[in-house]
């Protein structure tokens, strides 16, 4: 009963730590999310910008059994898109002092990334471990991009993050020693070259599923702002 106990203790410590950090960047539950813009152009972002451009992008949810008071899945999650993928550079290059053209060529690297797939830094915790391990055969839970049109992928990539170092702690500051990070890769099209996420979707998101229960996280479009492509036509300008 000792251990059963502690274990429950463990649970809840956890939840009520991944809450307090989720508080403080302002992506707790219920705390109504920011609209987002997909397309791409020019961003005049300073490196002070990064926090709010992350909070913009993050989302999260939690698959809790009030009974047991057993989280069985809290996920928290960072759309890579080409607005964040401009904030993060500007932010890393101001951290590790490149000179332009070091930032200029990293940049271009990464929003030419958003040409192939849809990409999310993600950080989950639930009560079994092993059983949200998502690169796992036997894992709890599944993945999908979703969006209101009925379109749901499959992940071409799902990369375990062993060790989360200072990048990810500095610049994803959600992962704790409670949760396991992933980086994870959707295609942008499908082999007929439809868009995964269709170009008058109204929200896109993330399903995780399986037999404990299924949970989604939303990131809902921006009608009024400019969503051509998703990120194809890249302009990079200093």
């Amino acid at each position: 009963m000792q251990v059963v106990a502690s274990l429950g203790m463990k649970r809840r410590a956890a939840f009520g730590m991944a809450a307090g950090i989720l508080m403080t960047l302002g992506v707790a539950p219920g705390c109504g999310d920011p609209k987002v813009a997909m397309g791409p152009g020019t961003r005049e972002y300073v490196a002070s910008d990064y926090p709010q451009v992350l909070k913009r992008w993050t989302r999260n949810a939690s698959l809790i059994v009030l009974s047991e008071l057993d989280d069985l899945l809290t996920v928290t999650a960072t759309y890579q898109s080409w607005d964040f993928r401009w904030a993060y550079v500007i932010r890393y290059a101001q951290d590790f002092r490149l000179t332009v053209d070091q930032r200029r060529t990293l940049l271009e690297t990464t929003l030419n990334e958003t040409r192939e797939t849809h990409s999310f830094y993600i950080a989950l915790y639930g009560s079994n471990r092993r059983w949200t391990d998502l690169t796992k055969p036997n894992s709890a839970w599944i993945v999908r991009l979703i969006d209101d049109q009925g379109n749901e992928t499959a992940p071409v990539n799902i990369e375990l993050i062993p060790k989360p170092g200072a990048l990810e702690r500095t610049y994803f500051p959600y992962t704790t020693v409670w949760r396991q990070a992933f980086r994870i890769k959707f295609p942008r099209y499908y082999g007929n070259g439809r868009p995964s996420i269709a170009p008058d979707a109204k929200w896109f998101g993330l399903r995780f599923a399986g037999a404990e229960g299924n949970e989604e996280l939303h990131w809902d479009i921006d009608p009024n702002a400019p969503q051509t492509a998703f990120g194809d036509g890249h302009v990079v300008k200093f």
